[in-house]
């Protein structure tokens, strides 16, 4: 079996750790307290929507003090900003453990341990359905925004360079983000059209990405 990096260690054990947390949680209790406020945050959005969350709601369904939000958060923004940091971060995990457990690497087997550990998180995780990797479309702007297909496609490259056998260059990084802007809009389609994800849908997405990037990912390519 080739050997398969995991994604790249995180300081702390706390969820959505990134730019967005006023403090980082500094013991084990905040790093609790912080998931429960994340996974509150997660569970109504799926209720409410991004328009009607509040920070007070979310404390209310985590139980905890209002000021604890606040500890982490200036604003609901921030908070729906660190809990896309933390899917990215679950989905970065996912990806890894389901190469690891390949046994044997080849294109096509990455490419759908990829999809479907995105498939996954699009059906099971809370939340996820209107904040995947970054703000949702009603969230204001900002001028430091990254953009979220950007993000996730560096973060793939990384993970799939090795296994490849192949180095995490400009190509290698271009391809992957093609992959994941199509993959982005064919998805919103499937999901859209079925919530637990269209299937036929689902299959021409992944064909599509067989066809588009199994030729790239060889070494040398």
């Amino acid at each position: 079996m080739v050997p398969v990096p995991q994604s790249t260690p995180k300081p702390s054990s706390a969820p959505g750790q990134g730019p967005a947390l006023r403090r980082a949680p500094v013991q084990q209790r905040s790093a609790e307290r912080l998931a429960r406020i994340l996974d509150a945050c997660a569970e109504l959005l799926d209720e409410t929507g991004y328009e009607l969350l509040s920070t007070r709601a979310v404390a209310a369904r985590a139980g905890v003090p209002i000021g604890s939000v606040y500890r982490f958060f200036g604003n609901k923004r921030a908070m729906v900003a660190a809990l896309a940091h933390h899917n990215l971060d679950s989905y970065a995990d996912r990806i890894g453990a389901g190469l690891a457990a390949l046994p044997s690497v080849d294109a096509l087997s990455v490419i759908d341990t990829v999809l479907d550990a995105y498939i996954s998180m699009k059906r099971t995780v809370p939340g996820f359905a209107l904040v995947d990797f970054g703000i949702p479309a009603g969230a204001p702007a900002e001028a430091d925004d990254e953009d979220p297909n950007h993000l996730v496609a560096d973060r793939i490259c990384g993970l799939l360079a090795a296994p490849l056998g192949r180095p995490a260059d400009a190509t290698l990084l271009r391809k992957v983000l093609v992959g994941v802007e199509a993959t982005d809009a064919l998805l919103r389609l499937a999901f859209r059209a079925d919530p637990a994800g269209d299937p036929a849908l689902i299959a021409e997405t992944r064909a599509l990405l067989h066809a588009y990037l199994a030729p790239s990912l060889g070494p040398g390519c």
